[in-house]
């Protein structure tokens, strides 16, 4: 029987776990957390199959998955190659950033340890293992960097054993990946949390204007209820990459208020022009042999059924819907919703089934 370890269960390990459930019910389960009660619901709910106290019983897993703060995987990636583990043992992690990790990694160099690096691109602004579902990773991408050579040889092997989370694979370099997200996730992190500080500042003693923060600043700030404790944790293992990108945005922050104090309408106009651009343009035809994903843009109005009036004429014309987003509704207003298909055809067929409704297409 195949014995997996995931050390840490909160909303990333119980979904793994959850996920092996399902496409591997034979595989035994082990899990290891600081918070008993997080071990007390796994077990009750049968996320896990017996409750590990630190490294017990590691020399006899197959696989462990590492599942906890960055700063504490590199611990655990320590602690565990001082352990007398299994040969041939498959170990994976899912943080966020993949430097720091890779190198606590070395550890491994010389034992019979296969070591694939890891980090599924998905999360929720809820956390705990109580957070935890199985399709949390569906259609999202998970990067994968093997240690070595032969570590490589088991990628097939972590991603059957991962089958029913649905992600996508990719195969980076550490400094890629951490540059990646650095940009794309990291900085947008600061930025969010930065502007929900910055705003509850600015309307302390007047609590309307956080009432009225709706819409679109709900949205670009949704990703600022995060937590707390991962993202300290990823700030200190990914500085040079988030230092630098940081400086950059800064500086692009200092040009628009030089911009507006010159009043430089044209500079402005370009500004957002080009952002404009760039952003109408994120897709798949601009990711290479990356998996992409197409999304449809709906008006939909706000009245009662608009929204399931949507799903279910999807739902009937038996198309693979891999997200679904509000991007802006407010009371009196018409919303836009964000409808994600995993192919082009399937966004086509769509704008077919809501061709009643007003579609709104690049440029608009």
């Amino acid at each position: 029987m195949t014995k997996v370890l995931i050390k840490g269960l909160g909303l990333i390990g119980s979904s793994l776990a959850r996920a092996i459930r399902i496409q591997h019910p034979d595989v035994q389960i082990l899990g290891d957390d600081l918070n008993s009660a997080s071990l007390d619901y796994a077990m009750q709910n049968q996320v896990i199959d017996q409750v590990v106290a630190k490294w017990d019983q590691v020399a006899e897993m197959d696989v462990i998955i590492l599942a906890g703060p960055v700063s504490q995987i590199i611990k655990d990636i320590q602690d565990l190659s001082h352990q007398s583990l299994k040969p041939g043992v498959l170990i994976t992690d899912v943080g966020s950033t993949k430097q720091t990790v890779m190198k606590a990694a070395q550890a491994f160099k010389d034992q019979t340890v296969n070591f694939i690096g890891g980090h599924p691109m998905a999360g929720s602004h809820k956390t705990g293992v109580w957070a935890g579902r199985a399709n949390l990773f569906e259609n999202a991408f998970y990067f994968q960097i093997p240690l070595n050579a032969a570590s490589a040889q088991q990628l097939t092997k972590l991603q059957d054993l991962l089958a029913a989370t649905n992600a996508k694979w990719l195969q980076v370099t550490a400094p890629q990946h951490d540059k990646i997200v650095a940009q794309i996730s990291h900085v947008p992190h600061v930025i969010a949390s930065a502007l929900v500080n910055q705003t509850e500042a600015t309307f302390q003693g007047d609590p309307l204007g956080m009432r009225l923060a709706a819409g679109g600043f709900k949205s670009i700030t949704r990703i600022a209820s995060a937590d707390p404790t991962m993202w300290s944790a990823i700030l200190l293992n990914n500085p040079t990459m988030i230092k630098e990108q940081l400086h950059q945005f800064q500086a692009e922050l200092t040009t628009v208020e030089k911009w507006i104090e010159q009043g430089d309408q044209a500079a402005i106009f370009d500004f957002f022009k080009q952002a404009k651009v760039s952003r109408d343009q994120l897709g798949p035809d601009k990711v290479g042999a990356v998996p992409g994903q197409y999304d449809l843009f709906v008006n939909i109005a706000d009245q009662v059924g608009a929204l399931a009036d949507v799903t279910r004429r999807v739902s009937q014309a038996g198309l693979n819907l891999v997200n679904l987003h509000i991007l802006e509704i407010r009371e009196e207003i018409d919303g836009i919703l964000q409808l994600t298909f995993s192919t082009a055809n399937d966004r086509e067929q769509a704008r077919q089934v809501l061709r009643d409704y007003e579609i709104i297409t690049k440029g608009e």
